[in-house]
């Protein structure tokens, strides 16, 4: 697909289809839009990833809102709009009818492109089109329920939409046929408009009893027309993906989309916690401290681990050190905090030839010199798969259930709370299940009493938080022993580890993981691709380091 920006209003630009010219005057005549033709417009690269990490973000609001509440709820409609209202679609979105029409058409504009944009990342397989079909179409049921009557009858005309509008006169003389089928009282004199629609494009609610039929017509009351409506969008949307998704081999050719088309279905969207300032000074005698009170799962997991085997392999020491970087931890106190658990089963020479040089990496002092960022939860969740014998990954979704409810028994959560966990781990929310974990422990992550309002979608985004809450209002410093989380008993810590599910047995297609917009971030392919390079410097050597580690264990246990 090409896009092209042209200084033409786009009132008056002109579609073309082979060698016929087709035009569209229409095309930007109403805020909600069924995407039906495929912008031209040339942008650039940096337009092109911020529109699609901007769109991203939009729609993992919309299924972070759908796990948390029922949809159409109070609560739903209101972190619905906190989330988008946080991200550069709002006007788009919201859009204000004072607006000038350039600005109008500019939004626009912008919802247009960004949608095409993800429709060429997310055809390339059946999950991500199912994904990217529900979370488009919930968007619209809530986009459209926000517009007045005048404007939602506006929409219909523009799309050529051509359901007939009852009469007052007719509708008077169904008005009781027709409160008794949708359930409402006095619907006439309410003003409340009904839709003359043939019964086959409304079998929904044909099924649910939910209109009057007549002579091969449904009654639809106003407010049930945006179910008809969806299905119209789910059919075109679902046609639409195949074919792009046949189309899909022709970007072969252009090195600079592809790649990150491929990427951005994973894509970290939230703040980049490399360059974050820490909380604190952290030094290696707090992290067993830290680690019971403020540690996600994921790295409560890896640290008990290390210290019940002295030894982390290759994957498990590139996730929990990047992660003690992120909260602060100096590369003096790093090495420090290895070396001393290390070195309880080899020699400090030892270490220093097999593992110094990759702490130092880490840090950006060796190599490329690259200052790597911290491991993000899609990356975790979606990257290098533990096998037997390692700690890192998400708990969420690579521990057997058994195992799981163990860990969080062991954290503290009662068993009315570990099944919700587990509830939301088995239908694929992995970070919402991590997020009603840290709601019980700490509360909500509003600060108040409320369920959390959003999931986490970093592990150093978890211990920022966790450390606000067990340090408000005090002037401590993390070796202080903070208070008893709210809502957790006081239960010794366990190091149980069970052996990690492979990915068959725990398949990522129960579920997208789901991550909050975040307003604080413009993540560049820079950012995004840092971690990625370090992986690709150590690729070469993995099997290497992997025999090492093997070695140095068997050396240590003769």
């Amino acid at each position: 697909m090409e896009f092209k920006k042209s200084a033409t209003p786009r009132s008056a630009r002109k579609r073309v289809r082979g060698h016929i010219k087709v035009d569209t005057p229409e095309i930007y005549s109403h805020c909600l839009q069924l995407y039906r033709l495929p912008p031209t417009d040339t942008i650039s690269l940096e337009e092109f990833e911020e529109l699609a990490v901007e769109r991203l973000k939009v729609l993992k609001a919309v299924e972070t809102a759908g796990v948390r509440y029922t949809k159409g709820s109070d609560n739903y409609i209101k972190l619905l709009e906190k989330e988008i209202r946080e991200t550069k679609l709002k006007q788009a979105i919201f859009e204000k009818s004072t607006l000038d029409e350039p600005i109008k058409q500019q939004n626009r504009w912008k919802d247009h492109v960004s949608h095409f944009i993800l429709r060429l990342a997310y055809c390339r397989s059946e999950e991500l089109r199912r994904w990217f079909i529900q979370q488009e179409v919930e968007l619209f049921r809530f986009r459209f329920q926000q517009e007045s009557p005048d404007s939602r009858a506006q929409f219909m005309v523009c799309n050529e939409l051509n359901y007939q509008l009852i009469d007052k006169d007719e509708h008077y003389q169904l008005r009781e046929k027709l409160d008794a089928a949708s359930g409402k009282a006095d619907t006439y004199s309410k003003g409340i408009q009904h839709y003359k629609v043939h019964f086959t494009e409304a079998l929904d609610l044909v099924r649910g009893r939910r209109v009057y039929l007549h002579r091969g017509f449904a009654y639809v009351p106003q407010d049930d027309l945006v179910s008809i409506l969806l299905t119209v969008y789910r059919i075109h949307l679902s046609h639409s993906l195949a074919v792009t998704a046949r189309a899909l081999p022709h970007l072969e050719e252009d090195g600079r989309l592809l790649p990150m088309l491929c990427t951005l279905s994973r894509r970290y969207v939230g703040q980049d916690y490399g360059a974050k300032k820490p909380v604190g000074e952290i030094t290696a005698d707090m992290i067993d401290m830290l680690s019971k009170k403020s540690f996600p799962l994921c790295m409560q997991q890896l640290h008990s681990a290390m210290r019940t085997h002295h030894h982390l392999r290759h994957g498990g020491r590139q996730q929990y050190s990047l992660f003690l970087k992120g909260i602060g931890l100096s590369l003096e106190e790093a090495i420090k905090f290895w070396r001393s658990e290390f070195t309880k089963i080899i020699d400090g020479d030892q270490f220093d030839k097999k593992y110094l040089y990759n702490i130092r990496h880490n840090y950006g002092k060796e190599g490329k010199k690259t200052d790597y960022t911290p491991y993000s939860c899609m990356k975790i969740i979606t990257t290098n798969t533990p096998a037997t014998g390692d700690y890192h990954g998400c708990p969420f979704k690579h521990s057997d259930q058994d195992v799981l409810r163990q860990k969080l028994t062991a954290s503290g959560l009662r068993k009315e709370d570990a099944d919700q966990v587990l509830q939301y781990s088995k239908g694929g929310h992995y970070q919402v299940a991590c997020a009603k974990m840290f709601e019980v422990i700490h509360g909500s992550l509003t600060g108040g009493d409320e369920e959390a309002e959003v999931s986490f979608h970093h592990p150093n985004q978890y211990f920022e938080e966790s450390y606000k809450r067990l340090h408000k209002n005090t002037a401590e410093k993390p070796s202080s022993t903070p208070q008893t989380p709210r809502g957790v008993k006081n239960v010794p810590a366990a190091s149980s580890q069970g052996t990690p599910r492979s990915a068959a047995s725990q398949p990522l297609s129960q579920g997208t993981p789901t991550l909050s917009a975040q307003n604080q971030s413009n993540i560049s392919t820079s950012q995004l691709s840092g971690v990625e390079e370090m992986d690709d410097d150590f690729d070469n050597d993995d099997t290497a380091l992997q025999e090492i580690d093997e070695a140095t264990l068997l050396e240590a246990q003769s």
